[in-house]
């Protein structure tokens, strides 16, 4: 099994650095996630970084020409701690890629269930906490909000939620 190094990318060069570093022999790998954004006034689902930035490399070859990555177009620099590139733990690789579908994305919300505390990312609704009281099949959850110290029953698109740490508090507001 090769080992999975990360490389920061410029800004907004992202695309630029993976096509480079693919032709170079490089296998690279950029975990998506759908986030439901405003366009205007509408929202629509936009496939976007998990890790804005950065992308996994690794090599299929014995020994890694990794002072390549460095001088690759749109590579700002390998993560490194002293001298050498540190490789990203097999474990965290092998999660991030087996929660991904083929095309790269990976779906967050749908490990919400019954109960999971979580925040509201668009809509009237945004940053407030709620509880998931029940899911739909129809990829709609049944979210109560804590608005102004009572608990308020929405039906919000499991797309629009995130899971949430912490405890809730009036007005969406974590304490």
């Amino acid at each position: 099994m090769n080992e999975w190094f990360l490389a920061q990318a410029k800004p907004g060069a992202d695309h630029v650095a993976k096509r480079n570093l693919e032709r170079q022999g490089f296998v690279t790998f950029q975990p998506m996630e759908q986030r439901l954004v405003a366009r205007k006034g509408m929202p629509t689902v936009q496939a976007r970084p998990l890790f804005p930035g950065y992308i996994f490399v690794s090599y299929p070859g014995e020994a890694a020409p990794w002072s390549l990555v460095n001088s690759t177009y749109g590579v700002a620099r390998l993560v490194r701690f002293g001298d050498r590139p540190t490789p990203v733990p097999a474990q965290v690789m092998t999660e991030l890629r087996d929660a991904c579908d083929h095309a790269d994305t990976i779906f967050l919300g749908t490990h919400l269930g019954p109960g999971d505390a979580v925040e509201v990312t668009l809509g009237p609704a945004t940053t407030f906490l709620g509880e998931v009281e029940r899911l739909s099949p129809n990829q709609r959850a049944l979210v109560l909000l804590d608005f102004m110290g009572k608990q308020t029953r929405v039906s919000v698109p499991t797309v629009q939620l995130k899971a949430a740490s912490g405890q809730m508090s009036p007005m969406g507001a974590t304490p």
